[in-house]
């Protein structure tokens, strides 16, 4: 279990990781995405549904492969899929004062939009923690679990990744981070794909996960 003495650089996902999945915030998005690419590629409902997961799986995200094979614009996919309701988040008290307790800088290290992000957080509560949000722009549209936004997000604020801690709901995502010497914790949901490279191939759990919660805020104070 890697420890977490003298970690203080504390890099969060956004979405499923910072709200709970049943929130089911991103069934919004994901249906966003279908009449996005239904539209896009005058696709019916099935078809776009097949593209939409294929895009994902094999790029990282859907806005990747639009780009790559339809030379999607990405504002304009991102401006479109994110505009959902939020009330679905409510403020998060517990979660703000897990968050006061956690000494050091924290920042957001997300696949989504800088604005997106910024809705779940003011949603949230949570924003004063936060100094930065490194969204898919500052990766030029490059997604985790790619290695470029990792060395990237190091290089442009000054982190040590041994000093670092990043937590994640998409499992393959936190193999890039382990791998730079950051410690890393897996924010378990009842998503099939987040749970993609969890375990090996004995069913244990992956050696690059040193940490698991179903609960982040829990987890916190548990520190």
């Amino acid at each position: 279990m890697a420890s977490l003495d003298d970690r203080d650089v504390w890099l969060f996902d956004l979405d499923n990781t910072l709200y709970p999945a049943s929130s089911n915030l991103f069934g919004q998005i994901e249906q966003r995405m279908g009449s996005f690419i239904q539209e896009f590629l005058d696709l019916d409902p099935i078809e776009a549904k097949k593209v939409q997961k294929d895009y994902f799986h094999q790029y990282g995200t859907t806005l990747k492969g639009l780009m790559v094979n339809h030379d999607l614009a990405p504002d304009r996919y991102l401006n479109y899929v994110h505009d959902i309701d939020f009330g679905v988040i409510s403020p998060n008290e517990a979660l703000n004062k897990a968050l006061t307790n956690l000494p050091g800088r924290k920042l957001i290290f997300t696949n989504a939009s800088n604005i997106h992000a910024s809705n779940v957080m003011d949603r949230l509560g949570v924003s004063h923690h936060f100094e930065e949000i490194y969204d898919i722009a500052d990766a030029d549209y490059i997604p985790k679990p790619s290695q470029f936004p990792y060395d990237d997000i190091i290089k442009k604020h000054g982190i040590d990744p041994t000093r670092s801690v990043f937590f994640e709901d998409s499992a393959k995502n936190l193999k890039p981070a382990a791998e730079m010497g950051m410690t890393t914790v897996w924010v378990k949901t009842d998503i099939d794909w987040a749970s993609v490279g969890a375990t090996d191939d004995k069913g244990q759990i992956a050696d690059f996960i040193h940490h698991h919660t179903d609960d982040l805020v829990s987890w916190l104070n548990s520190l």
